[in-house]
């Protein structure tokens, strides 16, 4: 992981610690790039339009998405599993770690996706470590032509510290009612009705 450093303009951070910490990004960024089916046609014209700004960072992609630019573009991908297959999981652990900058996720909004949990795990990851995510092309565009894609940056984290540190079972949680994954699917269902 990289090495975490103590932002010297910190503040309150409610349950989850006081400090902010930062974590160091290169010049040289590290992308994760994944597509689903209908929106890797999109990705790979977005790609295409950025092919010389994208070879100058490195990239990791997870299964078909790296094939696609590897052989259409010629991009020098780190290709990883297909999302079905854990390659979304091994993107959110690379950002965990610290191990990626910038998150272009062109998923599909419209289509259930056999492993939806793994999507929505990538994109929770992505925020609770405040790593730059792109999910559409004008947002792509947006991050990839900023002027700090090419600079250092200290990107801000929370200090997770206390957080990890917490006992199991605090008494914050210990008087909160059970509610039963029944219970949870009730809900939600009279919720959409």
């Amino acid at each position: 992981m990289a090495t975490a450093n103590i932002n010297m303009h910190a503040f309150e951070l409610g349950d989850f610690g006081k400090l902010r910490k930062t974590i160091p990004m290169a010049a040289k960024k590290n992308i994760a790039l994944v597509a689903h089916g209908y929106r890797k046609h999109e990705l790979l014209e977005w790609a295409k339009f950025n092919r010389k700004l994208l070879a100058a960072h490195s990239l990791y992609c997870t299964g078909t998405t790296g094939s696609i630019l590897t052989s259409q573009l010629g991009l020098d991908v780190t290709n990883l599993r297909s999302g079905p297959l854990g390659g979304d999981q091994q993107i959110g652990s690379r950002i965990s770690e610290g191990k990626i900058d910038f998150l272009i996720f062109f998923w599909d909004p419209l289509e259930a996706q056999a492993h939806d949990p793994d999507v929505k795990a990538l994109l929770r990851i992505a925020v609770v470590w405040n790593v730059p995510m792109a999910c559409n092309r004008a947002t792509a565009d947006f991050v990839i032509s900023s002027a700090l894609m090419s600079r250092t940056y200290d990107r801000l984290v929370p200090d997770y510290d206390e957080y990890e540190a917490r006992p199991v079972v605090g008494p914050s949680r210990a008087n909160q009612p059970f509610v039963s994954a029944e219970k949870q699917h009730k809900w939600a269902a009279d919720f959409r009705e």
